[in-house]
């Protein structure tokens, strides 16, 4: 049959697409469903086109410093329009990519809604036309979308979503952000930077609340330098919209409510799994407050059925999805005879990092959370001004923390804010994967002058021998 596959994979964003390109890899006719654009959210709406937003505000930002680097720039002035028009450029290029990557691997695409009618059944519904799909496996990559509140639904207009956010008609003057998570901070980066003046509320009681307590209290300060009214402890009640902007009522940390005028406010307070209308009822397939529910190998409770990604469940990162890909297709491939070796997904190496100014990356345990899973421990913290790269940049704001079993010499976890740091955080994920220890970590040379020599002195301290502090 023309229509039958060995996978089908529904939602073509960086988990699902990545999954169709290893199991062609590997021999599997694939097809891939997609209702909107090949590349999911993250490539369209989300982690590349918002990092296109933020390097234009990174680069305006310096701009403005130019006078610390003897260098002089008048007037620095920027087009709102083409610096959304460039990041939706960037979207455009890597959607095209996508497209090919398709191509090259034969991989079948069908457009349109895709819902499953049973284990190895999927209905394409496109224009009104349905087309029958059917597949020995299929892999649910539908990915996740952001969650509204309930009286602050996303207009588009005064009421934005991070998808609003990317593509603004016009520059907010006063801009609420409620969330401090990757997405909030990000957001609320790029707008301060632009001129916006920028107020983050966040419900708990410190700010970017999954990251080391160390971390969330040294961007508390930095944020506020850079101008922010940053808020732990404190929650909107209630907001009103009109022609002229936004009227919220913000309950403080001393429990008292004011009511606050912006122009703009961005929404961030977590996602929602797109599992509507794609048939999970059929199959009864277990979910956990609307995530799909997995093993490590991304099986779900319905045999032949995967499910990767956001829609999952918890960290919503597209590398997190990627990597799923590749488990399942190798899994799948497997159970089809093919020379495939999946390993299971261990999510405690999985980095996060978020894109604000200054960078924030991070692997492994908090120095709460090793306590908690009763470590005793042994903490390194290395600060960015005793890094001569650091300083020869201008960027001598931030530092490492390292956290090791004082038994055993693992890195239980590593912890960074600075310049670059999300892509220093690397070294430190593949040290987790290796199972290094402190030993290892203390022999490895580091080049100079870098400011990785920083992630060195850092693990150095945890165990008294810290050089250059």
């Amino acid at each position: 049959m023309a229509n039958n596959y060995d996978l089908v994979i529904l939602g073509s964003g960086p988990g699902g697409y990545v999954a169709a390109i290893r199991a062609a890899q590997l021999g599997l006719k694939t097809a891939i469903v997609e209702r909107e654009s090949l590349g999911g959210i993250c490539l369209n709406w989300g982690c590349i086109p918002t990092k296109a937003l933020l390097r234009s505000s990174e680069i305006y930002h310096y701009m403005q410093q130019a006078e610390k680097y003897g260098l002089s720039v008048e007037k620095p002035g920027f087009d709102l329009a083409k610096v959304v028009a460039r990041s939706r450029g960037v979207a455009k290029q890597l959607n095209q990519g996508v497209t090919g990557l398709m191509k090259k691997n034969k991989i079948t695409v069908y457009f349109g809604d895709g819902k499953l009618t049973g284990k190895d059944t999927l209905a394409v519904t496109k224009d009104g036309q349905v087309t029958n799909v059917t597949a020995k496996h299929i892999i649910i990559a539908t990915g996740a979308r952001a969650r509204d509140l309930p009286f602050a639904k996303a207009d588009g207009e005064r009421i934005w979503t991070y998808r609003h956010a990317m593509t603004p008609p016009e520059m907010p003057t006063k801009l609420l952000v409620i969330g401090s998570g990757a997405i909030g901070i990000e957001f609320a980066s790029f707008y301060n930077d632009m001129g916006a003046a920028v107020t983050v509320v966040e419900m708990l009681d410190r700010i970017m609340p999954v990251e080391d307590a160390d971390v969330s209290e040294f961007m508390l300060k930095a944020l506020t330098k850079q101008g922010m009214d940053i808020r732990p402890s404190t929650g909107v009640q209630a907001i009103k919209t009109d022609a002229k902007g936004v009227t919220a009522e913000i309950k403080g940390a001393d429990g008292k409510i004011t009511s606050e005028e912006f122009s703009h406010v961005i929404v961030a307070v977590g996602i929602v799994p797109n599992t509507e209308a794609i048939g999970l009822e059929a199959l009864n397939i277990t979910t956990d407050r609307g995530h799909l529910v997995t093993d490590a190998f991304c099986r779900t409770n319905v045999p032949g059925v995967y499910a990767i990604g956001d829609v999952t469940g918890a960290p919503w990162l597209a590398h997190k999805a990627s990597h799923e890909g590749v488990i399942a297709a190798e899994h799948i491939a497997q159970a089809l005879g093919k020379d495939a070796h999946p390993h299971a997904m261990d999510k405690a190496n999985i980095p996060g990092c978020t894109y604000c100014h200054p960078q924030v990356a991070s692997v492994g345990m908090t120095e709460a959370k090793a306590k908690e899973a009763g470590h005793k421990v042994k903490v390194g913290k290395f600060p960015f001004i005793g890094n001569g790269k650091a300083i020869a940049l201008g960027e001598a704001e931030g530092f490492v923390k390292t956290v090791f079993d004082e038994a055993t010499g693992e890195l239980l976890g590593a912890h960074m804010v600075g310049a670059e740091v999300t892509e220093l955080i690397q070294g430190y994920v593949v040290g987790r994967t290796l199972e290094t220890t402190e030993v290892e970590l203390m022999q490895t040379v580091f080049a100079h002058p870098t400011i990785s020599e920083a992630m060195h002195e850092s693990v150095l301290a945890a165990y008294g021998r810290a050089i250059h502090i």
